[in-house]
């Protein structure tokens, strides 16, 4: 692949370098009161245009079709949303000790708290990654981060009601009536997503910048980077583990499904949802960069990974295919 492929293919990455650079030069556009508004623009519209695309982009018939795998559903949702969480936790508590950035490492403890992501090439990934991370998610915010939120818990299953939920269900809704003209014209969902998304991202760098008060030391920054790939492949060769065992009964497919979905996590729905839980706080950018690491490493590890695993699969379907062949008797 040619580098100008490559750019092309991963545009998102570098929109996301790009608008903390320019929030870094001139944060006084995107900050709270600024021209660009963001506590209407960015809290409200921009977070409802997610989800409301996303519920437009929903395929229900392969959502519905999807959840007839229980088990597999079942194994995701109690890996992300239960065992991810608290290993994160009992791990965080060996690094409070440590001269890492606090906010960082309760950054690292939100990325354990949020469920994969709704635009998955997968289509089971979004069985799991939907209604499931808007009510879990704060819940395990609250639970984990307790007294960083200053928003009162009411405000903000209100506000995730209001920005995230109806959106999504008004986009449904009018799926069913344009259903036809979706599926010929094809729009960019992914791509008017990302590009709400980067609005989101620039405008919570432009408060960072525009604080005095904070600083991210590069020592914190390269442990937590180190720390996030270490934690992604230490979590995929444990689900691989767990999904092959003798009586576990998961299909090498199920396997692959497992690896990723288990593993990954949603930049779409963490943002808004950190934008919500800790609206109006100072370190919210700081909190947000693991996520914001998070993404580009599942990408690459995913790339990197993907000929293997798939070189696995299709060997392992071979060769379960030749166990299941009845024997040809043996004339004598």
């Amino acid at each position: 692949m040619g580098l100008l492929e490559r750019l092309r293919k991963e545009w998102f990455i570098l929109g996301i370098v790009l608008v903390i650079a320019v929030a870094r030069l001139e944060p006084a556009v995107g900050v709270k009161g600024g021209p660009l508004k963001p506590e209407i623009t960015i809290t409200y519209i921009a977070v409802s245009a997610i989800f409301f695309n996303s519920g437009l982009s929903l395929k229900t018939e392969e959502l519905t079709s999807a959840l007839m795998h229980v088990k597999l559903h079942l194994f995701v949702q109690i890996f992300t949303l239960v065992f991810f969480p608290t290993a994160i936790w009992l791990f965080l508590q060996l690094l409070s000790i440590t001269p890492i950035n606090e906010w960082l490492l309760k950054g690292l403890q939100t990325v354990g708290c949020m469920p994969p992501p709704v635009s998955s090439a997968v289509i089971l990934t979004k069985a799991v990654g939907g209604n499931e991370g808007i009510v879990i998610t704060p819940l395990l915010l609250l639970l984990f981060l307790g007294s960083s939120s200053s928003v009162p818990f009411t405000s903000i299953f209100s506000q995730l009601f209001m920005t995230v939920v109806v959106p999504l269900i008004i986009g449904q809704i009018v799926r069913r009536y344009i259903k036809d003209w979706l599926e010929r014209k094809k729009p960019p969902f992914g791509a008017i997503s990302s590009c709400v998304l980067l609005m989101i991202i620039y405008t919570t760098f432009c408060d960072t910048f525009a604080n005095p008060n904070i600083d991210l030391d590069k020592f914190s920054l390269i442990i937590i980077v180190f720390i996030i790939f270490s934690v992604q492949m230490s979590f995929m060769f444990l689900t691989f583990l767990f999904s092959t065992r003798n009586n576990s009964s998961f299909t090498p497919a199920d396997t692959v499904a497992i690896i990723f979905c288990s593993t990954h996590k949603s930049l779409t729905l963490g943002i808004p949802m950190l934008k919500i839980v800790f609206a109006g706080y100072e370190h919210l950018s700081l909190i947000s960069v693991p996520l914001l690491i998070y993404h580009p490493a599942q990408i690459l590890l995913g790339s990197l990974l993907v000929p293997t695993i798939k070189s696995w699969m299709v060997s392992r379907q071979k060769a379960l295919k030749l166990t299941r062949q009845p024997k040809t008797p043996v004339k004598v």
